[in-house]
């Protein structure tokens, strides 16, 4: 429940402070007076959209403050979200900059608009003008039977749109498998033959590296062994010219004679002495490798037929047997996918028409339980409608069987009968105004008496009525009152009189207050409704008599 309401520098308002007591509150003013700002100072706290325009002139922000009633099940949902709640009372906060971003407070702490809208809005709805329009929509009004469900009915809903959603992804992979059918077995031909080329290889990493080594070292034995003999007699020697291993012997010989003459030199022998062993190794290595070199035609051949043949698998796929065998890899899941069971175009039909049987299936219970709900919400709202001055008028909830959609397997047309020997006609065809409204009401009625709602904000709901209907609509909104905070912006006597509290919204020199009223001042302001002058004494008789149509028995 909203207990108080601050408004600064909102358009006409400069600043307003409303107490909003229980029951049935009204607010009343002169067309202009800034009614719709109070209106649009709620919707802030709501989570709407905040302009800049909405800033007062001159001012650099506009501030809207609630005081909410926080029932004990919300409690815990405000202080997680960051709001500190105080003896079961919780401040909320909009501020729209007129330069800048608009910020939000629950209990004081920063937090996103949609904040607002999930915490405040689950215990508080508006309505208005703009409400009824969208009632005219298809979407709308299955909304509206939908919720009348409750949690049962939203759980078959979800259920219902799973099912959906499944065959929509197997249509969706159908459609891809017969689009790519005329190339997907040339594609699987393709790449079985070029995986199966490869694993025959027996590829190794780094092979086509090794045999090109091989290649080059077969192909050039003679010249490896010209080039080795050359280093045989550099090392041993050729004839009488002696070689390096000779040379370093002699000199660790002379090395050796001249350590007798002076110690000091075995260092120098020392080192020489494994140079000499290393260069006779060297000469045994390279005479092992120069005996080891045969020609070998059918290697080279085999060698070079192996060559061709990687190559050959190589083009169009990697530049070395590392990046080929990378491809293989990949070319190996790319066949698993198209080669699993169930991807193939006659496998996905029979998937997609077991999930197009699943989603009828629950469509027919989705069906069901509307045509239950439809037929109850009918009889409720028909009972509202006679208590608003439409006797005999009949609220037809239509279903019409159509192809699935993702939201059932029918459309849902709300249609009006205003009364038994009128026809029923579409809400947005044949209903006016008036009509329209206690409509609205009546739907507010029925489907707020299942809802968490503890308060309800009406915006002219009134509209396109007067007279006895008023009265009705009154009495009805004071009902409603009895178990809900209603607050109501109308410009009727007969539903202003039927308030527990009764605000006015006033403005003078281009500033907007508002203010309770009471007593005389009430019957004023309900004679100033009525078209009277207030300072007649026959006016104020006639708002007297409003005012004890409005009685507390009246209301039922």
């Amino acid at each position: 429940m909203i207990s108080s309401l601050d408004i600064r520098s909102l358009g006409v308002i400069d600043s307003a402070h409303l107490d909003i007591g229980p029951g049935l509150t009204v607010l009343t003013g002169e067309t202009g007076a800034g009614k719709t700002m109070v209106l649009t100072s709620l919707r802030l706290l709501l989570g709407g959209r905040a302009d800049a325009a909405l800033v007062r002139s001159g001012a650099e922000q506009a501030l809207v403050d609630a005081v909410l009633a926080v029932p004990d099940d919300l409690v815990d949902a405000a202080r997680r979200a960051g709001g500190i709640v105080d003896e079961d009372e919780l401040i909320v906060s909009r501020t729209v900059a007129a330069r800048g971003r608009s910020r939000a407070h629950l209990g004081s702490r920063p937090v996103p608009a949609s904040v607002l809208a999930d915490l405040v809005g689950s215990v508080v709805t508006i309505h208005g003008q703009s409400d009824q329009i969208r009632l005219t929509a298809p979407a709308a009004q299955r909304r509206a039977l939908d919720d009348f469900g409750g949690p049962s009915h939203a759980e078959l809903l979800t259920a219902y749109r799973e099912a959906w959603g499944r065959a929509v992804e197997i249509k969706r992979a159908l459609d891809e498998a017969v689009s790519a059918s005329a190339t997907r077995s040339d594609e699987i031909a393709r790449l079985r033959a070029a995986v199966d080329a490869i694993d025959a290889l027996d590829l190794r990493p780094g092979e086509d590296d090794e045999l090109r080594a091989e290649s080059r070292r077969l192909t050039n034995v003679q010249d490896l062994r010209l080039h080795l003999g050359r280093v045989d007699g550099l090392l041993r020697g050729q004839g009488e010219a002696p070689g390096a291993l000779d040379a370093v012997r002699m000199s660790l010989d002379e090395l050796r004679h001249a350590e007798r003459f002076d110690a000091g030199l075995a260092p120098l022998s020392a080192r020489l002495v494994p140079l000499a062993l290393e260069l006779d190794a060297l000469a045994d290595d390279a005479a092992d490798y120069c005996a080891g070199l045969d020609a070998d035609p059918q290697r080279l051949s085999a060698v070079h037929e192996r060559r061709a043949a990687i190559r050959h698998l190589l083009e169009g796929r990697a530049a070395d047997v590392d990046g080929l065998l990378r491809w293989r890899a990949d070319a190996g899941d790319r066949l698993s996918d198209l080669t699993r069971p169930g991807s193939d175009p006659d496998a996905l039909r029979e998937r997609l028409a077991q999930a197009q049987d699943e989603v009828l299936r629950i469509g027919a219970d989705v069906t069901a339980a509307r045509r239950k709900l439809a037929s109850d919400l009918s009889a409720r709202v028909d009972a509202e409608l006679n208590e608003l001055s439409m006797p005999g008028a009949h609220l037809e909830i239509a279903l019409t069987a159509t192809k699935p959609t993702p939201h059932g397997c029918e459309d849902i047309a709300l249609c009006l009968q205003p009364h038994p020997s009128a026809p029923a006609r579409p809400l947005g065809q044949g209903a006016s105004g008036g009509e329209l409204s206690r409509v609205m009401l009546a739907l507010e009625v029925v489907l707020g008496a299942g809802s968490d709602a503890r308060t309800f904000i009406f915006d002219e709901v009134d509209a396109g009525i007067g007279g006895a209907t008023a009265t009705a609509v009154g009495s009805r909104l004071a009902r409603l009152a009895a178990h809900r905070q209603v607050i109501v912006v109308t410009h009727l006597a007969q539903v202003a009189a039927f308030a527990d509290h009764h605000l006015v919204v006033e403005k003078a020199e281009g500033r907007t207050s508002v203010r309770a009223v009471d007593g005389v001042e009430r019957q004023a302001e309900l004679t100033r409704m009525m078209g009277g002058d207030p300072h007649s004494e026959a006016a104020r008789r006639n708002a007297l008599e409003v005012l004890g149509s409005a009685m507390p028995q009246s209301r039922g």
